[in-house]
């Protein structure tokens, strides 16, 4: 990813600008993963073998699951931002952005209580999806689409450039997400699928923070 050249004489400002945006691509993960994470750890009933993530925005205390999306969210358009105005690509850093919409989106549109959680849901996925949950779900398709294909972009790009550790890294995050995005859908709440859907939204934080440093660093010194 070619870095794009700054003009000279607003140098240092539009650099610290596009370094703290890209900050944004560090933080957000851990931001998500950790407040999900103590929710999983402290809610009755919530089984991370079993249930996704999406599911701890119902009931008692979802609300926290939601500004999590959303805060998140926003957080990765921030990232998106940076990463169009450190780099000359133009197709990942939109994709980004579409994906921390999405994740906005399915915070205000939340996924249908199922597979017994909150207490109360059903045991097994709900005989009807509301129009929320609906929305939900077409969240996080667009999402993952959008976040696998900027990888797969970005494989490309690394490809042409010579940097094959990036080319492999990307290439086997975006297989991994649509891979578990896959298994998740079809898999009716078993372990495997749960699991392996974990991984690959782990693997995704993962990429994102790793674009974030290598770019962070290519933009150089501010001073």
């Amino acid at each position: 990813m070619a870095v794009q050249t700054l003009d000279q004489p607003d140098r240092v400002g539009p650099k610290r600008v596009t370094k703290s945006l890209l900050g944004y691509g560090v933080l957000a993960g851990p931001v998500y993963v950790l407040v999900t994470l103590g929710q999983a750890l402290t809610r009755d009933g919530f089984d991370p073998t079993r249930h996704q993530w999406s599911l701890l925005a119902n009931g008692p205390g979802g609300w926290v699951q939601v500004v999590n999306f959303v805060v998140t969210g926003l957080m990765v358009v921030a990232f998106a931002v940076g990463l169009r105005r450190a780099t000359a690509a133009r197709w990942a850093p939109g994709l980004v952005a579409v994906y921390g919409v999405s994740l906005v989106g399915a915070g205000l549109f939340r996924a249908d209580p199922a597979l017994g959680f909150p207490a109360g849901a059903p045991e097994g996925l709900p005989a009807e999806v509301s129009g929320h949950g609906l929305l939900h779900l077409v969240c996080g398709v667009v999402g993952f689409v959008a976040v696998a294909v900027a990888c797969f972009a970005v494989g490309r790009r690394c490809a042409a450039e010579g940097r094959r550790g990036w080319t492999v890294f990307s290439r086997v995050t975006g297989v991994g997400l649509l891979v578990g995005f896959a298994m998740a859908a079809a898999g009716q709440g078993g372990a495997a699928a749960t699991l392996a859907f974990t991984a690959a939204v782990l693997l995704v934080w993962a990429w994102c923070a790793a674009v974030a440093v290598d770019r962070y660093r290519a933009v150089g010194p501010t001073a």
